[in-house]
C-alpha cells in the first residue's frame, strides 16, 4: 500500500507542476440518477455489471463509503451545487427551484463559481432537478432528453399507479434514441473540440431512475432466471420507532407486497439491474472519448450519484429513507495523470465535491460552504479523518453516518442506531442498548446546528 500512495503522490506532483505552467485543469462531472451501490466496484449486487465505472474506478480513487446529503432529487443535487447541507438552504422536498427562494436565489453555483473565474461551463442531461435550465450556472446548454421518452410500449401494468413512470422492461426502438446515449453524443462531440480556455462540463444521466427502460443488449446481462433478489428480515421493522415507518412509506411506488405477491420482484430488479448496465456503458462512451481527445491529460474526473435506491430493503421502494441503502452511492474522483486506483473506507459526503474541486482547480470560493475538501484523503486514502457523512429527509431528521456505525435522529427525537461491523443489512436498532450510550453521544454531535425551515412547505 505504500508504494502505492508514492507512485499516487508522484502523480499529484505532476499534476501540480502542469497546474502551474499550464491552464489550469479542466473538470468532467458526471452525475447519474437514483443508482445505489449496485455497481461492481462496491459489490453491492454481485450480478451487477458496470465494466465502466469500474475500470474508471481502478485509475482513481473511489470513495466506498460516501454518502449523500439528501435522498431525494431536488434537495440532494441542491446541495451538490451549492455546498450547503437542506437544513442550510431550506430545501428539503422535490420543490421549490432554489432560484425562487429567498435565502437562496442570490447564492453561487458550483459552476457558476467556476464560469465566474474564467473556466467554460456546458451540461447536457439532468444536473438540476427536473432538467432546469440555470442560466447563471452554465454558459452552453446541450440537449436535456426526458427521462420517460421515447415510450415503446407500456410493459407492466400496475394497479393504482396512474403513470408510466413505474413501468419497466425492454424498450424497442434503436439505441441511439435512448435519452442518456443522447446525451453522452453531446458530450463527445464536445470532447472532441478544442477550447481557448479550461472547460467546466456537467453530464446528467437519467439511468437507472424509472422507468427502467433499456434496449435488450442490457436486459440479455441479466437473465430473469438468475436474478438474485435483495435480502429482507420479516421482522426488521418491529424495532423502529413510529416516525422512521412514518417518514419512509412513500406512496408513489407501488407497495412492496405488490411486487412480491404479483410476481415482479425478480422483473423488477432484473430493470434495475439493466439500466445500470446501459448508463454504464454510456460513461464508458464518455470516458473514451476524453481518453482519446487533446483533454486527457489535464481533466479532473468526477462521477457520482444523486441518492440511492431500495428495491425491497426494509419493505420499502425508492429512495426517501435515512438508511443505508437510500444515502450510500458511488463517488469517483480521478485527477490528470493519475494511473493507480485506490479505495477511501473513511465517510465522505456529495457536500464535499465543491470545495474539493474548488482546491484542485485553485478557484476561490464564494462564501460560506459547509462541505469540506477531501483533497487529503486523494493524497492519502487512508489518511485520518474524523468526519461522518449527514443525510438529511424532510425537515429536522438526519443520519450520521461513521466508518463503522449509522445513527439516526427523527424530529421527534426518536432514534435508529447500527453497527455495521456485525450488521450491515441494518437489522437490529440498538438505539436503546445502553452500551452505545457514549457512541451516540458522540454521533449526536454531529447532528446540524441549523435546521431552516421547510422552503416548499406551505404557511398553515
Amino acid at each position: 500500500m505504500k508504494s502505492l500512495h508514492l507512485s499516487f503522490l508522484f502523480s499529484l506532483l505532476i499534476f501540480a507542476n502542469s497546474a502551474e505552467s499550464a491552464q489550469r485543469p479542466n473538470v468532467l462531472l458526471i452525475a447519474i440518477d437514483d443508482l445505489n451501490d449496485w455497481v461492481g466496484c462496491l459489490g453491492g449486487h454481485p450480478q451487477a455489471r458496470t465494466p465502466h465505472i469500474d475500470a474508471l474506478a481502478s485509475r482513481s480513487t473511489l470513495f466506498a463509503n460516501a454518502h449523500c446529503q439528501a435522498p431525494i432529487c431536488n434537495p440532494s443535487r441542491t446541495s451538490v451545487l451549492l455546498g450547503l447541507r437542506p437544513s442550510t438552504t431550506g430545501i428539503y422536498r422535490n420543490s421549490p427551484w432554489f432560484r425562487k427562494t429567498a435565502g437562496n436565489k442570490g447564492r453561487i453555483t458550483l459552476p457558476q463559481q467556476f464560469g465566474e473565474t474564467g473556466y467554460i461551463t456546458m451540461t447536457a442531461g439532468k444536473i438540476y432537478h427536473g432538467s432546469r435550465v440555470d442560466p447563471e450556472s452554465f454558459q452552453t446548454v446541450g440537449p436535456r432528453p426526458g427521462q420517460r421518452l421515447p415510450i415503446d410500449k407500456t410493459v407492466v401494468e400496475i394497479p393504482n399507479v396512474g403513470s408510466r413512470l413505474w413501468d419497466y422492461g425492454v424498450q424497442d426502438y434503436p439505441e441511439a434514441e435512448f435519452g442518456d446515449f443522447v446525451t453522452a453524443s453531446w458530450a463527445i462531440e464536445q470532447l472532441d473540440g478544442e477550447f481557448d480556455k479550461p472547460f467546466f462540463m456537467a453530464v446528467g444521466l437519467y439511468r437507472p431512475h424509472v422507468p427502467w427502460y433499456a434496449p435488450k443488449s442490457a436486459f440479455d446481462l441479466h437473465p430473469i432466471s438468475n436474478v438474485l433478489l435483495p435480502q429482507v428480515n420479516s421482522s426488521d421493522l418491529s424495532d423502529l420507532p413510529q416516525a422512521a415507518k412514518d417518514l419512509t412509506r412513500n406512496p408513489t411506488p407501488p407497495a412492496h407486497r405488490w411486487f412480491v405477491e404479483s410476481g415482479q420482484w425478480d422483473d423488477a430488479v432484473q430493470a434495475y439491474l439493466a439500466s445500470t448496465s446501459f448508463t454504464d456503458a454510456q460513461v464508458g462512451r464518455i470516458i473514451e472519448a476524453l481518453d482519446r481527445s487533446p483533454h486527457a491529460e489535464n481533466t479532473i474526473v468526477v462521477l457520482f450519484s444523486d441518492h440511492g435506491f431500495h428495491l425491497g430493503e426494509k419493505e420499502r421502494w425508492a429512495k426517501q429513507s435515512l438508511w443505508e441503502r437510500s444515502t450510500r452511492v458511488p463517488l469517483v474522483i480521478r485527477l490528470p495523470g493519475q494511473s493507480t486506483g485506490l479505495v477511501c473506507q473513511r465517510p465522505v459526503e456529495l457536500l464535499s465535491i465543491y470545495p474539493t474541486l474548488l482546491e484542485l482547480c485553485e478557484v476561490d470560493a464564494p462564501g460560506e460552504l459547509d462541505g469540506v475538501s477531501i483533497v487529503p484523503l486523494l493524497h492519502d486514502s487512508s489518511a485520518a479523518w474524523t468526519r461522518p457523512a449527514v443525510t438529511t429527509y424532510q425537515q429536522n431528521n438526519h443520519a450520521v453516518r461513521s466508518e463503522r456505525y449509522r445513527y439516526i435522529r427523527y424530529a421527534d427525537g426518536s432514534e435508529e442506531f447500527y453497527d455495521h461491523q456485525t450488521d450491515p443489512q441494518e437489522w437490529v436498532n440498538l438505539a436503546s442498548d445502553e452500551k452505545y450510550a457514549s457512541v451516540i453521544e458522540e454521533h449526536a454531535r454531529w447532528l446540524p446546528s441549523v435546521n431552516v425551515a421547510d422552503a416548499g412547505k406551505k404557511n398553515e
